[in-house]
């Protein structure tokens, strides 16, 4: 049986690549018994689906400030210009 900890490790995988059947199966099992680690895969979903809304331009929220945006351009060039 997988503990809490390779499940979650294997939950972050599986959202980079495909487990082999066996691992995928085991997975899943520990998920269908272990409350907190179902939770813990929805909250990982969850943040995938955020974070490619955010690259495409596509999340919802007021964003910064355009002087913010400003700060952080003027530091960042300030950053680069430095050896």
């Amino acid at each position: 049986m997988l503990t809490c900890r390779d499940v979650t490790r294997l939950v972050s995988e599986s959202l980079d690549r495909e487990l082999p059947p066996l691992l995928r199966f085991r997975l899943r099992l520990h998920l269908v018994l272990c409350l907190f680690c179902r939770r813990f895969e929805r909250q990982m979903l969850a943040l995938r689906a955020l974070a490619r809304e955010v690259a495409a331009g596509e999340a919802d929220g007021p964003g910064l400030p355009e002087a913010a945006k400003e700060r952080i351009r003027g530091r960042l060039r300030g950053e680069q210009a430095q050896p």
